[in-house]
């Protein structure tokens, strides 16, 4: 049996999908939050089997109940590594929220990838901007989708012009999004809409990056 069990992994989409978008989560939630749940399922709606997992230190803190900082990086990467090599198909894109994107961005080289799709990049902590933790994504090699909120706290629209990303980087901005896309509501945008939008763009880069 697989070390990742059901409780490490929820698949949404066709089992036998032509397509497969391996979806990490950020920092503060696991697989099954709101957020990684309707996003998930609405790329899944487009044909694509869609696999969540949940990072070590989250698999405890699902066990116990009990709140832990994320694990470090290199420990972070392992376990990504594992799912992809579980998961991984012919026409496979990785990414994830937050953390779980930035995490993604790191495994380019990981062979068999099609590319790399990342939902509210953490470029900064929010109001540290000389905290970059983007600066390797001018050296990306492998084609990547980045979806950020406008407004988002960790790299917004303003702060990101004329940001320096690699050519194989498409930096998209999601309509008044904050770090999960919710707009506010005098913008005449929704956050469903957000969501949907966010899908429908990650969906559109896996079939064409994997052509």
């Amino acid at each position: 049996m697989s070390e990742f069990s059901e409780q490490r992994v929820l698949i949404d989409g066709p089992v036998s999908a032509e397509h497969t978008f391996i979806f990490a989560h950020g920092a503060g939630a696991g697989m099954e939050h709101d957020f990684m749940a309707e996003v998930a399922e609405m790329i899944a709606d487009h044909g694509i089997r869609v696999v969540r997992f949940n990072f070590p230190y989250m698999v405890k803190r699902a066990e116990d109940g009990k709140k832990r900082p994320p694990d470090r990086a290199p420990k972070l990467l392992e376990a990504f590594k594992e799912v992809i090599a579980e998961y991984r198909t012919e026409k496979t894109v990785i990414g994830g929220k937050s953390m779980g994107g930035r995490m993604a961005s790191h495994l380019a080289d990981v062979e068999g990838l099609k590319g790399i799709a990342c939902l509210g990049f953490p470029f900064h902590p929010p109001g540290k901007p000389e905290k970059d933790k983007g600066e390797h994504l001018a050296d990306l090699s492998l084609s990547t989708l980045i979806l950020q909120g406008e407004r988002d706290t960790f790299g917004n629209r303003a702060e990101l012009e004329g940001y320096r990303l690699s050519d194989k980087v498409t930096l998209t901005f999601i309509p008044d999004g904050d770090h999960s896309f919710k707009p506010r509501k005098a913008s005449g945008h929704t956050e469903t809409g957000n969501r949907q939008m966010a899908a429908d763009h990650i969906a559109a880069f896996i079939k064409e990056v994997c052509q």
